[in-house]
């Protein structure tokens, strides 16, 4: 019977996850492990699985426990979606750089939100990645957690146990292309690639058309051009449509939050660049989705078995069935696009079978693009770094790289606000030398 373990166990990605995998067709038994460290936001999440094995009718056992060391060993399968020390940290890490003039939206994968995230991140993920390595060694990591390409990169660093880091992006931005584009999702063709959230849809075609003349002349219509800002402006002047929310992408590149007028002409609400987005509402959310499930268990809010986008469960089910399905994944890149760095992680489309997950072979990007990605897998070659080797000039060293940070600071402003947040996060950091 297959085992899966989930650590991180009070995410709102549970759900989801959870649902996913009961409804696989004739996967009808297995064990579910759950952990975290919260041990009310565990017993909730313990419960939803209950509930959503119950209303599948299959024959599933659900163990959870605040020691993983308790429940994980033997698992086929580990998911990781841990957050370690957000609520604490979330306001230094848009405040301090505010005043610095480092204006993020998101600020969980690059810029000095994503560095701290990084540094408060890895040494818990290299703690559970030894019991991992102790009680599952023959388990595929499967992660959830931000910054995607650190986390993935550190933990192909220290083992050999395979892993691949899972995004919605892809999948999410390809069905927002054919809607933008106004053809069917299922006749639409595309290629992608690059690194998580800066992966390029170098190619977009339907019936052998290709759309990117069909979306710069369906922008012209500003009603549209208001639903992705960043995203389409960019597509304007780079040529191809990026994988990750206007708002994400908007930190990753020296372009658009350097100052107040370009964050008012491109930058608008939510997830399109709004300031702050993510510090002034990702704890309402957390305790949003908590309440939910609450009240999904009580019965006071429908619950309905639906699946997602989610890639977890057709890696599952494409290895246990040995059914072959194609996912795109963040792996180690060794060669598979050629004008990247080797040695760092890349997202490409992947061939999963009972052998595991397979990566294809994607060629170069266009040199402007991978251009972009360099600088982004430098910052992240660097806070993996200074991780591993406790090293605090090589963390101080990338948030300097960080394109937002540096357009907007002096390497001496950025040494400031580095040492600033250093000091407001010391207790939730690996100290470093």
């Amino acid at each position: 019977m297959t085992k899966i373990a989930i650590i991180g166990a009070g995410s709102a990605f549970t759900q989801e996850l959870a649902m996913d995998i009961l409804l696989i067709p004739e996967f009808e038994g297995g064990t579910i492990a759950l952990v975290d460290i919260d041990a009310a936001r565990l017993e909730i999440a313990r419960k939803l699985v209950l509930k959503i094995i119950e209303m599948s009718g299959k024959r599933w056992d659900v163990i959870a426990s605040t020691d993983r060391r308790e429940v994980i060993g033997g698992a086929a399968f580990v998911i990781n979606q841990i957050e370690v020390g957000g609520l604490q940290t979330v306001r230094y890490e848009y405040e301090i750089p505010l005043k610095y003039g480092v204006n993020q939206c998101i600020g969980d994968t690059l810029g000095p939100g994503g560095l701290f995230k990084t540094l408060r991140t890895l040494p818990s993920w290299m703690d559970i990645l030894r019991d991992i390595e102790d009680l599952c060694p023959d388990c595929i990591i499967l992660n959830y957690t931000n910054p995607m390409s650190a986390v993935t990169l550190l933990t192909s660093r220290l083992t050999e146990i395979p892993v691949v880091g899972l995004c919605h992006s892809i999948q999410n931005t390809s069905r927002q292309l054919a809607k933008y584009a106004g053809v069917p999702y299922e006749e639409m063709q595309w290629r992608a690639g690059g690194i998580n959230h800066m992966s390029w849809f170098v190619e977009l075609t339907h019936e052998g058309k290709d759309l990117y003349p069909v979306l710069k002349e369906r922008i012209q219509n500003a009603d549209l051009l208001k639903k992705d800002p960043v995203r389409f402006d960019a597509m304007q002047y780079l040529g191809a449509f990026v994988s990750e929310s206007s708002g994400h992408f908007s930190e990753y590149i020296p372009y658009y939050r350097k100052r107040q007028s370009l964050i008012d002409l491109h930058c608008s609400s939510g997830y399109n660049g709004a300031t702050g987005y993510y510090a002034d509402n990702w704890p309402i959310w957390r305790q949003e989705n908590d309440e939910k499930i609450t009240q999904q268990l009580e019965g006071t809010l429908p619950l309905e078995l639906q699946s997602s986008q989610e890639y977890a469960a057709i890696i599952i089910e494409a290895m246990v069935k040995n059914e072959p399905k194609v996912i795109y994944g963040n792996v180690p890149n060794n060669g598979l696009i050629s004008n990247l760095p080797q040695t760092g992680v890349v997202e490409v489309a992947c061939m999963v079978d009972r052998n595991g997950i397979h990566a294809c072979h994607f060629g170069s990007l266009p040199e402007h693009l991978a251009a972009l990605c360099r600088s982004n897998m430098a910052f992240f070659e660097l806070a993996v770094g200074a991780v591993m080797n406790k090293d605090k000039e090589m963390a101080r060293h990338a948030l300097m790289v960080d394109p937002l940070s540096a357009a907007v600071c002096s390497l001496a402003e950025i040494g400031d606000m580095f040492e600033e947040l250093y000091e407001a996060e010391r207790d939730f950091i690996l100290v470093l030398k």
